[in-house]
This record gives C-alpha cells, structure tokens and sequence, in this order.
C-alpha cells in the first residue's frame, strides 16, 4: 500500500476514534472498515494478524459495552427503554439546538421518561444520572477496543 494511501486510512482511523467519543458517527466501524481496508490491500501475515486482533477487539467492545451497560441499569432499575428514550431525544435535540443539543435531548428525554415511570422528580433525576454513567461506560469501553484496534494497525505499519 502506497504511503498516501496509509495516510487517508490513518485519518479515517482517527476520524474514528473522534467518532467514538463524540458519538455521532459510527467510531469502531470506521476503525475497523478502514483498518480492514488496510489488511486486505496489505496481505500476508502480519496484515491478517492486524485484521483479527481488529476483529476481537470491535466487537468484543461492543459487546461487552452492552452487557456492562444493562447490568449497570439494572442495577439502579432503569429499563433499557429509557436508553432508547434518551437515544431519540438525543437526535430530536441534535437538529434542534446546535451544538448541544444531542446532550440536552438525551438528558431532557430520560429525565421525562423516568418522571412518567416514577412519577417523582428525585428518583427520576437519579435514574438519568445512572443513565448518563451508563452511557459513558460504553463509550470508554469502545473506545478501548478501537484504541487496540489502533494500536494493532500501528505495530503492523511498522512491521511491513
């Protein structure tokens, strides 16, 4: 693979990453589509090392995220609809109000969902910062994996 051609998979890597944290853009696949990219173009062994450690890493975040996310709820007995509630509020508020609104939306949403649930305004305010714990334990988690992920193409840049 050409130099160039590395360098335009590396922005989509780190274009990635940013979309991890700031969840807007889908971060760990386009860690793992572009990383892939790089592996089938590059071949040989240390391209399909990269590309199953990539593997691993992407969807055992994702996976694991989910699990860590639902005990975590349940634990402070927060149905994952509430999640599902703030995801929506988070893209209404999005086009609402620039800037900030995915975080205004998220948070006005599971706050309100869990007002009706609950039907008290404190235990309503502790579920949504639950959720919000919640929702920053993912992010962590597939940041993590996208981080190995990019960690594994970087080792195998340097070792072809």
């Amino acid at each position: 693979m050409s130099v160039g051609a590395e360098v335009v998979v590396g922005l989509v890597v780190a274009l990635g990453l940013v979309g991890v944290v700031v969840q807007v853009l889908p971060g760990s696949l386009l860690v793992l589509g572009a990383i892939a990219v790089w592996c089938f173009v590059t071949g040989g062994t240390a391209g399909w090392v990269v590309l199953a450690v990539t593997v691993v890493a992407v969807v055992g975040a994702n996976v694991v995220k989910y699990v860590l996310a639902a005990r975590h709820l349940a634990k402070a007995d927060v149905p994952s609809s509430t999640l599902w509630w703030g995801g929506l509020g988070g893209v209404v508020g999005f086009f609402v109000i620039p800037v900030v609104g995915l975080v205004v939306g998220f948070l006005l949403a599971v706050f309100l969902a869990e007002l009706a649930r609950r039907r008290e305004a404190r235990a309503a305010w502790h579920a949504t910062v639950v959720a919000v714990r919640a929702t920053g334990l993912t992010i962590l988690v597939e940041l993590a994996g996208a981080l190995v992920a990019t960690g594994a193409w970087l080792v195998g840049l340097v070792v072809t």
